[in-house]
């Protein structure tokens, strides 16, 4: 055990001291916030050229009705087509002509947009929804209504849908399926990450000790069990210290800075809220839909995120030593990272697949395969720490974190009595069969 602590001791202060650790463990979550708020910056910042098109209306029906914006300038001229494009392409402040057919009402099809230089998505879908309205107003004429265009504005209704949760011991409280699946999403995101990365890291650190004959010297005093043990330790204790510290920053952002950013009036409706207030009234109250009040007051429940970020770490260090295990007894079976690939290739794929499922963790936290993927060892990780946010039964999430540890204990077995052998190879390339031949010594 002393050998252990002496190994797991110098493969944390060898990477938590670097510069690199101290850089990435700090700026990787500015960047993270950088590029969520980036295309949100872009889009209010940016500023588009006004674009004027000139409109040929056949039908004489939609021009007179197209509104003009900072972005779009619409310019109803006559004459045909063909001339319309001739004198656009001289005119170098026209963006185009936009020809509206005869039977534009009874084929809504019958409008093009002709460009002197590329479009755009959001152009072509401000002119197509303006085009759209218009044929409905006209549509709706034929049905002789008066004050049609003021009925339909009053009658107009948007649901904003407060989900409670009763399946809990507790009193039932409000809960935001869109939030809760975005966080999922994210924290799968950052697990996949992490044992992509980390994992890789343990094996390409244990193929330069093994090719520098380090561990030919080392193992004269500690056995390779000890050995791989606390290298696999090592490297988890430097992760989850990244984990806890970004973890730390999250409630604290959370908790202060958050709080700060908001007006007056929503912290108060997200202050009763939490307290259990009726969503529906005070989000009417406040003025806001009860969708962002729920996400609010979740976001800005310290205490429940930190619950949720032990979680997490639990399942962070149980995924980080199931597949460090591996890398490692795949590290001391090659002599170079090029060689390694075929053998990683069962390593990384249930990564892979874990992490394509919580894409359907969005759809369905509870469906028979995002269940049993997150019941899993190789998957669970990823898969149920996507699920946790959705405030999953905690019989599923202690299932699982036992499954994943037992697992573990027999992997890091199997991975050892790889690594025993491994160490010792050189100048071959070892297959499946020969690891499996090594494993049975």
């Amino acid at each position: 055990m002393r050998n252990i602590s002496l190994i797991i001791g110098r493969e944390y202060r060898e990477r938590v001291f670097k510069k690199s650790f101290l850089i990435t463990t700090i700026v990787m979550p500015l960047l993270m916030i950088a590029m969520g708020a980036a295309p949100t910056l872009i889009m209010e910042f940016a500023e588009s050229e006004t674009k004027k098109i000139t409109v040929i209306d056949e039908s004489g029906i939609v021009a007179p009705k197209l509104t003009s914006d900072e972005e779009i300038v619409f310019e109803a001229a006559t004459g045909d087509l063909q001339q319309a494009l001739v004198e656009a392409s001289q005119n170098e402040e026209s963006f185009g002509v936009l020809h509206i057919g005869k039977d534009i009402v009874a084929n809504p099809n019958d409008a093009r947009l002709y460009t002197s230089s590329s479009s755009s998505i959001m152009l072509e879908e401000a002119i197509a929804d303006q085009i759209e309205s218009v044929i409905e107003s006209e549509r709706l004429k034929a049905y002789n209504i008066d004050n049609i265009d003021e009925i339909l504005e009053k009658v107009k209704a948007r649901v904003h849908l407060t989900t409670f949760r009763t399946d809990k011991e507790e009193e039932s409280s409000a809960s935001s399926a869109a939030a809760s699946s975005l966080v999922g999403l994210i924290l799968g995101f950052m697990l996949y990450f992490f044992l992509a990365i980390y994992g890789s890291m343990v094996m390409q650190s244990v193929i330069d000790e093994k090719s520098s004959r380090i561990l030919e010297v080392m193992v004269s005093t500690v056995r390779p069990f000890e050995m791989l043990m606390g290298k696999v330790l090592g490297v988890a204790a430097v992760a989850a210290t990244q984990v806890m510290v970004w973890g730390v920053l999250i409630i604290l952002f959370s908790a202060v800075i958050v709080p700060a950013m908001l007006p007056e009036n929503i912290l108060e409706g997200v202050t009763q809220v939490q307290a259990g207030g009726d969503v529906a009234a005070l989000a009417a109250q406040q003025d806001v839909s009860p969708e962002m009040l729920t996400a609010l007051a979740s976001a800005l429940d310290a205490g429940g995120i930190a619950t949720t970020i032990c979680t997490v770490l639990l399942f962070f260090v149980g995924g980080f030593l199931l597949y460090a295990s591996l890398y490692a007894a795949v590290g001391a079976s090659v002599d170079e990272a090029q060689d390694a690939q075929q053998l990683t290739i069962p390593i990384t794929l249930p990564i892979i697949a874990a992490f394509i499922v919580t894409m359907l963790v969005m759809k369905d936290p509870n469906s028979p395969v995002v269940f049993w993927c997150s019941m899993i060892p190789f998957t669970s990780p990823i898969v149920m720490v996507a699920r946790i946010p959705s405030g999953i039964p905690a019989w599923e999430i202690a299932l699982s974190m036992a499954l994943l540890y037992a697992t573990f204990v027999v992997c890091i077995w199997a991975a050892a009595k790889i690594y025993k052998v491994g160490i010792f190879m050189h100048g071959t390339k070892p297959t499946f069969k020969d690891l499996w031949r090594w494993l049975k010594y």
